[in-house]
């Protein structure tokens, strides 16, 4: 008996592909990485600068991809765009860079955030915990409690697109309001007179913050090409911190009405979350000086740059509410990265199942449950982020693939250009605003911060570029593995 033919159901409005946008986005990384670009670029003001210009590309980029959204309203969004901009080659490496790292390897660090801000309140989550040890593989109760998170999120969203979309949007609207609330105390309640003078005072005098093996810190004053160099080094936090926005261009085949409510969403939600992410920091430099002492004993003495590891966002709580404001923080990030990862689960799924569509993957890959959603593809995600939190290599993994995700970025906005010139009569509901300069301006940008990282950052880029390039060899087998297959059909 033949299967019943199944198709996505079209269940995600404005509001929900917005919520898919915004939560996607705002995981733990604006909480965290405000200390490290304050060690490199050592200025308030620079501080600032970098995730202003963070804002700019990440909008600029949302804009353009939304004449490819409205162009191509199909499930894999991204690999879409690149597979009809370029080739079927360019498309599988972005998928296999997608599948094996970009995502997965996401979903994984913040399933390990979510765990170990729960072992705050729950020490025994903690990294500390080890629980056994097998072969290199160590089990320990955060890396339990992320895969069990991982699991979790992956059970719900098997059950339907309406039940994914449930909690995505409420652990978003949740996190959303923490965060502005906490923006608000800032502004309102937080105000350091002596942080506020020494910050606002001086926004420009930058020095790459360093700490010696002593326990000393030495400061290198920056300026001309090595104050640019640290900037754009500086930007792989915040850049990271801002990306999983073209998530909701995944999901399009369940998108209502994709053509229009893709980039509506997409230009409220990145605009949403990059003005709360200029907002915090100010917020933080209001409450906190940027330099410090990494051997005090208080949060404003240890300033921006030192934050006990790296938690500005806790710094900052608990200087306005005192010791009992980790607590508070330890629940806005639970709430933040439980919801950032239901985000990425949803959306993950749809572009490995538009390659196993497209005979890029297993098959059974490429099938709709009969909730109409691709559940292997969810399991097979779900298995593999999995098996990336119990080998602790994700983080690792995500600072040598962020100089590929922002290649695959430059890639697909040139593909506006390539398909204007290409299908200069194919429908476009919406055009890219002020194209061709706008998005030249992200191209350039993009490329000037892979130069940059190329240049200060090699350690990272050359292995990263090596997992890209891994794909066309196994493109070729794969390639040759299908061509068989059909040949033995015949």
């Amino acid at each position: 008996m033949d299967q019943p033919v199944r198709e996505f159901k079209r269940a995600l409005g404005l509001l929900d592909s917005t919520m898919i946008v915004v939560g996607s986005m705002i995981g733990s990384g604006i909480f965290i990485v405000s200390a490290d670009i304050a060690r490199s670029v050592g200025s308030p003001g620079y501080l600032l600068l970098v995730w202003a210009v963070t804002g700019v590309m990440t909008v600029i980029g949302a804009l353009s991809y939304g004449e490819l959204a409205g162009m191509m309203p199909q499930a894999g969004g991204q690999y879409v765009y690149l597979r009809e901009a370029y080739n079927p080659l360019v498309g599988f490496l972005y998928g296999w860079t997608f599948f094996l790292v970009i995502q997965t390897g996401t979903i994984a660090a913040v399933g390990v955030a979510f765990a170990k801000f729960t072992a705050v309140l729950i020490p025994w989550f903690g990294e500390q915990h080890v629980l056994f040890s097998v072969a290199g593989v160590t089990l320990t109760g955060s890396r339990l409690l992320a895969i069990v998170s991982i699991l979790v999120l992956t059970a719900v969203n098997m059950r339907g697109v309406q039940e994914g979309k449930l909690v995505q949007n409420t652990f978003t609207f949740a996190k959303t309001a923490a965060l502005l609330g906490l923006i608000v105390v800032a502004f309102l309640f937080g105000r350091n007179a002596d942080a506020m003078r020494v910050n606002f005072g001086d926004l420009w005098s930058a020095a790459q913050a360093s700490m010696q093996p002593d326990g000393t810190v030495s400061f290198m004053p920056l300026g001309g090409l090595a104050l640019l160099g640290m900037f754009g080094a500086a930007m792989v936090g915040s850049l990271f911190s801002s990306d999983a926005w073209n998530n909701i261009t995944f999901t399009a085949g369940e998108v209502v009405n994709p053509k229009r409510t893709i980039p509506l969403s997409l230009v409220m939600g990145t605009g949403l979350v990059i003005t709360l992410y200029l907002l915090a920091n100010v917020g933080y430099l209001m409450v906190l000086p940027l330099a410090g002492n990494p051997q005090a004993t208080d949060a404003a003495g240890r300033g921006i740059q030192f934050a006990a590891s790296d938690r500005v966002g806790t710094a900052a709580a608990s200087a306005i509410f005192g010791d009992g404001a980790a607590v508070f923080m330890a629940v806005l990030i639970m709430i933040s990265t439980f919801g950032c990862n239901n985000g990425l689960i949803l959306a993950g799924a749809r572009v490995t199942y538009a390659m196993a569509r497209d005979g890029f993957f297993f098959r059974n890959v490429g099938t709709l449950n009969a909730r109409s959603v691709p559940g292997v593809a969810l399991i097979v995600q779900g298995i593999w982020a999995s098996l990336l939190c119990l080998t602790g290599t994700y983080s690792n993994l995500l600072d040598y693939v962020m100089f590929a995700v922002l290649i695959f970025y430059v890639l697909t906005v040139a593909g506006i250009i390539i398909l204007r010139r290409r299908r200069p009569d194919a429908e476009r509901p919406y055009r890219a605003i002020g194209y061709p300069y706008v998005p030249v301006l992200y191209v350039v940008l993009a490329l000037g911060i892979c130069i940059d990282l190329l240049i200060f950052k090699p350690q990272y880029t050359w292995p990263g570029l090596g997992i890209v390039l891994l794909g066309i060899p196994v493109y070729l087998l794969w390639r040759r593995f299908v061509m068989a297959k059909v040949a033995e059909a015949k």
